[in-house]
């Protein structure tokens, strides 16, 4: 019967959000989250000392050994294993850990200590902003659905408008609709990288007109959402 003890508190810490000591676990797993990114972007600082470098490798182990802890506890605890696991959290519990096990002493299994970026997303699992971000979605499903269709169908039509202007004075930034959609993107989203412009008078009066349609572009979207979190609080 002794042994049953721990194994329900660890139940309760895991599987529950009520109980006070699974909130000062969140807390501490919230903690070590924000250490973790905090370490993760001190170690892209140029020129660090061998000892800072053991320092943040050190914490790094420390984190990850207790996120790799957590998860298989979640796992060994849940009601449904299959489905915490593919889940939202179970995948970027997952993804979080690949690191720890791929290492990064080749260059090309380097590039996976990108995921520890994934990392981030935990802090969603400890507050209500995922839950009322979703609420959000799903009140302004509609809406962003129809303007996001709108959106495409605007793209194109620019990138046919300008291609059709610009294609003669300048065939190779503007050799075909495709090549033209990159304009259109970054002028509708009113980015303006500048690598590619208009300079026929056509174009250019063309170019102004969809400025002015992008403001709409940027601004439309974030009225709705803005109204959706407004309705879902």
């Amino acid at each position: 019967m002794f042994y049953k003890r721990p194994i329900i508190f660890i139940k309760k810490v895991v599987s529950s959000k009520e109980t006070k000591e699974s909130k000062i676990f969140d807390l501490i797993v919230l903690l070590l989250i924000l250490i973790s990114i905090i370490t993760m972007s001190i170690e892209t600082l140029p020129n660090l000392s061998n000892e800072t470098l053991v320092i943040l490798s050190i914490i790094e182990k420390i984190c990850m050994s207790v996120f790799l802890t957590e998860y298989l506890l979640r796992i060994a605890f849940v009601g449904n294993r299959i489905k915490f696991i593919f889940s939202f959290y179970g995948m970027i519990d997952l993804l979080a850990l690949i690191p720890m096990f791929l290492g990064s002493d080749t260059r090309s299994l380097r590039a996976f200590r990108f995921l520890r970026v994934f990392r981030i997303f935990k802090l969603f699992r400890y507050s209500n902003t995922i839950d009322r971000l979703k609420a959000t979605m799903i009140t302004a499903k509609e809406e962003l659905i129809v303007f996001t269709f709108a959106t495409f169908i605007l793209l194109y039509i620019t990138s046919f408008g300008i291609y059709f202007f610009e294609h003669q004075a300048q065939p190779e930034n503007f050799a075909s609709v495709f090549h033209a959609m990159w304009w259109s993107v970054a002028t509708l989203t009113t980015v303006g990288y500048g690598d590619i412009y208009p300079i026929t008078t056509g174009g250019k009066i063309f170019t102004f007109a969809i400025l002015m349609i992008g403001l709409g572009i940027v601004s439309v979207p974030a009225g709705i959402i803005a109204s959706a979190l407004t309705k879902s609080r």
